[in-house]
């Protein structure tokens, strides 16, 4: 099957006051029609930035490089600003981690809505208006053609999350990218996005590209997952291989932070990874997560390759799968 979209060796750096900043430093993914792809990893791993390198919209003193970035068959790199600008919204489209500054507060909900959708298919206004009021509804918003009057300030955050994710389905795009759309609300709010989102790609075809530091988030929705750090991903697979079989020690850092209801007596200590994401300026030598990481030894002096592990499960780390022990996290 042909890759909707296929990213081999994407790298992005950014010139910085202290040297040169390499917060993507070389990933590679497919993701096929309908598919659910979730990148997750803490703070600073370089998610946001690696959907903003999808998208076309990292800041201007951004250089973005790689040996394949191709989006249903088509050369992404070698698009012109212009070119890129056509397929936004239409054929890929992106709900940002925080609505309220990425709505426009001097416009209106329903200017904001129908905007895109004039100027990529070039339909009236009226029947801007009329798909505009029909997915507000479907994304669960009631009084719909009353909401395009409004402006941001006046809904509250998962409203104003559900036009984002409305918006972002005006044109019916084949690929979304979603940069922790459920971060700021709430848990009941955030299980009736998610819920809401898996339907409507199911409903509509699409792909998705989920981006989060939350694996509660993550075992809803993904079909497969890729764990990130430092820059690069450590671990690939399906859900099941990643929750039920996790082999790099960073991911097993990140589901030890997790309460397993059932098994996690109340009260009982959960664990933590320590240390913190290392700085991207210059680059990283040999193991990013070494420092970090109860299992180093002088192997993790040189940068292990992601290397397949059997069944589509990659992982990049020195030791051997079948004798990997547990990281004893909670008592790091």
């Amino acid at each position: 099957m042909n890759s909707l979209l296929s990213v081999r060796n994407l790298r992005v750096e950014i010139p910085v006051g202290a040297g040169l900043l390499k917060p993507v430093r070389g990933i590679s993914l497919d993701l096929n029609k309908g598919e659910t792809l979730c990148i997750v990893g803490e703070s600073g791993c370089g998610k946001s930035l690696t959907s903003l390198a999808l998208m076309g919209l990292l800041p201007k003193v951004a250089r973005c490089s790689g040996d394949r970035l191709s989006f249903g068959g088509q050369d992404l790199l070698g698009l012109t600003e212009r070119q890129m600008a056509r397929l936004r919204g239409r054929a890929i489209s992106m709900v940002f981690q925080e609505p309220m500054t990425s709505l426009n507060p001097a416009y209106t909900i329903g200017d904001q809505l129908i905007e895109g959708m004039i100027r990529h298919d070039g339909v009236s206004r009226a029947k801007a208006r009329d798909r505009a009021i029909f997915l507000l509804e479907k994304v669960g918003i009631t009084a719909a053609a009353s909401r395009l009057s409004q402006f941001p300030h006046q809904l509250s955050g998962g409203l104003r999350q559900r036009v984002m994710i409305a918006m972002s389905l005006m044109c019916g795009p084949d690929l979304i990218i979603a940069d922790e759309p459920t971060t700021a609300l709430d848990v009941t709010i955030q299980a009736k996005i998610l819920r809401m989102m898996k339907d409507l790609q199911a409903e509509l075809g699409m792909a998705m590209v989920f981006i989060t530091h939350d694996l509660g988030v993550v075992a809803r929705i993904a079909d497969r997952i890729a764990v990130m750090y430092a820059g690069i991903f450590v671990e690939t697979g399906t859900a099941r291989q990643i929750f039920d079989t996790p082999t790099h020690p960073y991911t097993k850092g990140l589901l030890s932070c997790l309460p397993v209801p059932g098994k996690t007596k109340l009260g009982a200590r959960l664990g933590a990874v320590p240390g913190v994401v290392p700085a991207l300026i210059g680059g990283v030598q040999g193991c990013g997560f070494a420092s970090r990481c109860p299992l180093r030894q002088a192997a993790c002096d040189i940068e292990p390759e992601l290397s397949e592990r059997g069944d589509g499960h990659s992982c990049r780390c020195v030791h051997d799968t079948p004798t990997l022990r547990k990281a004893e996290w909670a008592t790091a």
